[in-house]
Order: C-alpha cells, then structure tokens, then sequence
C-alpha cells in the first residue's frame, strides 16, 4: 500500500497561498520549447489527484519530446486551491488541474461535466464525452470562458461521506453541516442539511473545530491521507451525490490553439491516458485503504438507510429538474444530452455491470 502522507506536511503546504507567485517567472519560449505552467486544486503528492497532476505533466512533456514542457504548482504555491479557474482565465498559469465541481458559480452547465447525483457511472459518462458528443458540448461551453477542457481522471464511485455521529434517518441529517461540492450540494440542502465548498487542505481543520459535522472528499486513499479518520468513525457509502466524478484540465485555449497540430493531439491523447491511469491508481490504493480504516482505524463503513436513500433520490430529482429552467440556451442542451445519455447507458448497465455485480453478491465458491 502507498506509504500514508503526514497530514501536517500536507497542510502546512498550503500556507504559502498566493504570495508564491512572485517567485515564479512567467514561461519562457526559446529555441521552439514551450514551458507551462499547471496549476492544481490539490496538496502535493496527494494521491491520485495529486500525484495524477504530475504525471501528466511528465506523460505531456515526454511525448512532446521537451517542446511543450509542463511545470506542476500545487495549491498554495501559485494560487489557491479553489482559484485555479481564474488563474488560467487571467493568465497566471496555462493549465489548471482541478474538478468542474468547483466552478458552477461560474456557469451551472459545467456541473454535467462533473458528476450529477444519481447520474451517470464512470464508464457512462466517459462513453458520452467520447462518443456521444459530450465533448463537443463541453468545447462549447468552456469556450465562452476562453478555456479548452479535458476530463484527466476520475475517482469512480467515492463513499457518502465521513460524519462524526452515526446516521439512521432523514432525521439525522437535519442542520448537519457537510463539505461538499456540485450539484449534490443542492440535494442535501433539499433534505435539511447544510452544504459548504472548502479545498481539500482546509477540511480536516473544519471537522476538527466543528465548523464541519461531516464531508465528502474522493475516497478512502485521499481520505486516509487527510486524516478525516482522526475526527470522524462513520463512513457511510454510496456515494450517490457523485457517481463517476469526472477530474479535469482547463487550459487557456488562446494558448492551445496556438499549439501546432501535433502538440495538441500530445496534449489530448495525454489527457485520455491520464482519465484511465488516475481512476486504476485509485481502485488499487482505494481498496487497500478501506482495509486499514476499517482494521487498524477503528473506522465503521456503513451503508446508508434506504430511508435516507429514496429521500436523497426524491429530492435529487426535485434538484435536477429545477436545474434546466436556471439553465441558458446551451445549458439546457447540455442537460438534454446528459440525461439522454444517462437513459440509453442504463439500458446497458442492467445486462453488463450492474449485472454483474448482482452475480458476485451471490458469492464466490472457490475464494
């Protein structure tokens, strides 16, 4: 299992905020060599997020063969985690590394490139964006932002979330507040709780001081690592609030369509072995984790009431068609499409996946 990450180094990391920018000088281009900058919503070397930062920025220069070389900023030492948007917008950096889910204060539509409660798997939703014109919807909408987007990893299906009381009705929730970003923050305000976006260096030290009764975050590897374990012992699972959670690129597209040809598909086939490699990184760490927290941690992974799931699920519904009517014109094509694809991937999933999982429920004989 990879070595666990000093939660205090990790948060430490962070404290350097903005003021780190002076340090950096601004890319150069010499001799046809072209030097990014990548800024990221993530502590250094966090698992899968972080550590996924990094190797697509190696996975792009090597391909590149050093023409376009990419230098990865962690949170804090370019810009803040949750203001790597702007600073791709306003040319501090080239690239950002982050989630579409902390950008729906700029435009809600980017919520369906992220993850929508009770939607879309991880192999569905990366079927539409591949294959079914979610791409080009994606193109469309970053572009009035003077962005070009790229989903670069996913954390698959994370738990609910951590919470410091067990849950065992509707009830319980009332007035908890929880971390999390999204759309699902929209369906557990709707069954009485109260929602927040933090970066992830700023959690733990919530939990810790009760600004925070509860959080969702990637899963058990990131979660360990942050060491939400140390305030919280009930982790309730499935993470309905964002099924398949897309992670992306957001590059300046003045400066990506500036690339020659050749780059850009450097750029763009890196991406896509970037999405694949983050999400097995995270199966493996992922499972190895749930085993020490459950074992060594004292932590209890329960899954949550059907009680509170059907009210998850009514309300997220309730959410979801809310949404279209706040939606612009390209918007509502966007959420057409979405659930369009959601219907058709579900007609799948029932003779592939999910049945699948059904038959493993059933047991294994010789294991």
């Amino acid at each position: 299992m990879s070595k666990p990450i000093d939660r205090r180094k990790i948060v430490a990391g962070l404290a350097a905020g903005a003021a780190g920018a002076a340090a950096f000088p601004a890319p150069a281009i010499s001799q046809g060599r072209i030097e990014w900058r990548m800024v990221t919503a993530w502590p250094k070397n966090l698992p899968g997020l972080g550590t996924g930062a990094e190797r697509l920025a190696q996975r792009i220069t090597k391909m590149s063969d050093g023409k376009l070389a990419v230098k990865v900023f962690a949170a804090g030492e370019l810009v803040p985690g949750l203001q790597t948007f702007d600073a791709v917008q306003n040319g501090t950096a080239e690239m950002g590394h982050d989630t579409p889910g902390f950008h729906l204060g700029k435009n809600r539509a980017f919520g369906y490139f992220f993850t929508v409660p009770f939607g879309m798997a991880y192999v569905e939703h990366v079927a539409w964006l591949y294959h079914g014109g979610g791409q080009q919807l994606w193109d469309e909408l970053s572009a009035q932002y003077g962005l070009k987007s790229f989903a670069i990893g996913n954390i698959d299906t994370p738990p609910f979330g951590w919470f410091k009381k067990p849950i065992t009705s509707v009830a319980d929730l009332k007035g908890l507040k929880m971390r999390m970003p999204g759309l699902g923050a929209e369906m557990i305000r709707r069954v009485g709780m109260v929602p927040t976006i933090l970066a992830p260096g700023d959690i733990f030290a919530a939990l810790q001081s009760g600004a925070l009764d509860a959080t969702d975050f990637t899963g058990p590897a990131n979660d360990m690592a942050l060491g939400f374990q140390q305030v919280c012992k009930y982790y309730y699972w499935p993470g309905v609030q964002k099924p398949g959670a897309i992670q992306q690129v957001i590059i300046s597209k003045a400066k990506y369509d500036a690339l020659s040809p050749t780059l850009q598909e450097v750029v763009t086939v890196a991406c896509q072995a970037g999405h694949q490699d983050m999400l097995a990184e995270y199966n493996w760490i992922n499972a190895q984790a749930l085993k020490a927290l459950t074992e060594k941690h004292g932590v209890e992974a329960r899954k949550l009431p059907d009680e509170v799931l059907v009210a998850l699920g009514t309300a997220a519904g309730e959410v979801l068609k809310e949404e279209r009517g706040k939606l612009d014109p390209l918007g509502q094509k966007i959420w057409d499409a979405y659930f369009s694809a959601r219907r058709t991937m579900i007609n799948l999933s029932d003779y592939s996946d999910r049945a699948l999982g059904n038959a493993r429920g059933l047991g294994f004989p010789y294991v």
